[in-house]
């Protein structure tokens, strides 16, 4: 499945939600998500619109592997 190429990082912390994360702080343009969803991860991603492909790539991986889904199932569940 190709990746969004126009989302915003808040766009994104708000899908995420979904997924049980939660915004904990934000220091400047950095945007930080928690979740405790099979065991506590933690994420960082930019406040920016939008998001550079790369870095979106990274960010989803992430939190594919951290919830055992491919990075395919995971745009799926969030519906981006």
């Amino acid at each position: 499945m190709k990746l969004p190429r126009d989302i915003s990082g808040l766009s994104l912390a708000k899908a995420l939600k979904a997924l049980g994360y939660e915004i904990t702080r934000q220091s400047g343009s950095h945007i930080r998500l928690t979740t405790a969803v099979n065991g506590e991860h933690h994420i960082t991603i930019p406040a920016h619109d939008p998001i550079k492909i790369g870095t979106l790539a990274g960010i989803l991986s992430d939190t594919a592997r951290h919830h055992e889904l491919s990075r395919d199932e995971l745009l799926r569940n969030l519906d981006l």
